[in-house]
């Protein structure tokens, strides 16, 4: 198994996990419910662990797939720096979801904004690494380029 294989098998869990955590919490934090709030907290937390082994492994899939026949360099290169924004946004979201859960525990009024503050961005992940996804699947599946244009096309 190499770099490519982990990174196929990972760079889904970001997506689905900042998905599932933004419902959780946006659950939570409109139902008012302390306990729910917590676990979109913690859900969020754990999508932004589970982004790390899809961002490590990416380089190493690109090494591998860059020279394939129909592989275009130029959509390797947007969907890395779309993934590479998407997975800052959902480390911001993770910390301040760490931060929301502390000040939970110390029963601080600023708990639940944290909370708002780190649905936000767990929302605007999503939106940032479905997009990276998408361009990700450009860059093998000729299918669903525009036009099956040439390989270099954007």
């Amino acid at each position: 198994m190499n770099q490519a294989h982990l990174h196929l098998l990972v760079n889904h869990l970001p997506i689905v996990g900042s998905l599932f955590a933004a419902v959780l919490l946006g659950a939570g934090l409109l139902q008012r419910d302390a306990s729910l709030t917590r676990a979109g907290l913690v859900a969020v937390l754990a999508a932004g662990l589970l982004c790390l082994p899809a961002q490590f492994t990416g380089a190493g899939a690109a090494a591998i797939v860059q020279d394939l026949p129909r592989v275009s360099r130029a959509l390797i290169q947007t969907h890395a720096a779309a993934a590479e924004l998407g997975f800052w946004v959902l480390e911001g979201a993770a910390s301040l979801a760490l931060f929301g859960l502390l000040l939970f525990k110390n029963a601080s009024p600023k708990a639940r904004l944290l909370a708002w503050a780190a649905l936000a961005a767990a929302v605007l992940s999503f939106g940032l690494l479905a997009r990276a996804g998408s361009l990700g699947g450009l860059i093998r599946h000729t299918e669903i380029r525009e036009g099956f244009g040439t390989p270099d096309e954007l």
